[in-house]
């Protein structure tokens, strides 16, 4: 038995458990949101395995040229890979395991998603890439100030616009996904069945024009400095690609460590794969507006939102 199409997911979706699946996985995210710890994941998992990669502090040592940044580019995307303005891409993991379970084309069942998911992903970094090398300083992610008490700096703005629009795009996809809403893209799925996840990719390629990890802010700046859109591209879609690769061994993982058992599980009722999209979906959404947007507007006084003591 096949597992549902991705352009069937809200039909398949569960009716008697989709509710208890949304307020869970919300729960989950906000969670998630509240319990992130940056200084975990950004110096000592982030920085530390891009310092072990390249040899030296990738963050103090200046980017030497374009071949150096090219290393850097990848590097720095590979160890961004779980960042909060990089966890969203694992929204994606849902729709990739739950594939034909045939041993014969396991691989491929595999592989493919992934091909449109880098198709939609590589124009939009090579876009913003390329947009950065033109005019890039004198965008807000090449400020270097810091932000002042109690405002919102330009450089922060254009990380909690970015964000906040992916996380509602994966909102709706997850709620889709649940059959609580109408697919928005269940027309453009049903005439080009890879649709959802070129559009997915757009998505994890849009991380970038919000991104503000200090790694991806050094090959930011120096994109923009070398004035060179072709750089800019080549870089920013090595960047993106760093981001996916540790996704994309996951589910390889997924695909064959278990045999096949996890995807003929997900086969056999064609809820399960709604039910797990959809809740990849809504945590990887809801976790990113909450800690993008809210817990921004919470430290610079705006509303409330409890502090981790952790994080404290």
């Amino acid at each position: 038995m096949s597992a549902v199409p991705m352009t069937d997911l809200a039909v398949a979706a569960p009716t008697r458990r989709r509710w208890p699946l949304i307020v869970l996985s919300t729960l989950f995210g906000v969670f998630l949101s509240y319990a992130w710890s940056a200084k975990l994941v950004d110096d000592e998992i982030g920085f530390n395995t891009a310092n072990a990669l390249l040899g030296h502090d990738a963050h103090k040592t200046p980017i030497a040229g374009i071949a150096t940044g090219v290393l850097f580019a990848f590097v720095s995307g590979l160890a961004g890979s779980f960042t909060a303005c990089n966890i969203a891409v694992f929204g994606a993991v849902g729709p990739l395991v739950g594939q034909e379970a045939s041993r014969s084309q396991r691989f491929l069942q595999t592989v493919k998603p992934l091909g449109w998911l880098a198709a939609g992903m590589i124009p939009v970094s090579a876009a913003y890439g390329a947009l950065v090398g033109i005019v890039g300083t004198r965008m807000p992610q090449f400020s270097t100030a810091a932000s002042k008490a109690g405002t919102i700096s330009p450089r922060s703005a254009q990380s909690m616009i970015a964000f906040g629009l992916i996380a509602l795009v994966m909102i709706v996809l997850g709620l889709a996904s649940a059959g609580v809403v109408k697919d928005p893209l269940g027309p453009l799925t049903r005439r080009f069945p890879n649709a959802r996840m070129v559009v997915l990719g757009a998505l994890v390629g849009g991380f970038l024009i919000g991104r503000p990890y200090p790694l991806f802010r050094d090959l930011f700046r120096h994109a923009a400095s070398t004035h060179n859109p072709l750089y800019g591209a080549f870089a920013f879609s090595l960047q993106s690609i760093g981001n996916i690769l540790v996704m994309a061994v996951l589910v390889l993982l997924l695909a064959y460590g278990t045999g096949g058992r996890l995807q003929r599980w997900m086969a056999a009722k064609p809820g399960r794969t709604a039910a797990v999209t959809a809740a990849a979906f809504l945590i990887a959404g809801v976790f990113t507006l909450i800690y993008w947007d809210v817990k921004v507007l919470g430290r610079l006084g705006y509303i409330w939102f409890p502090t981790a003591p952790w994080n404290a």
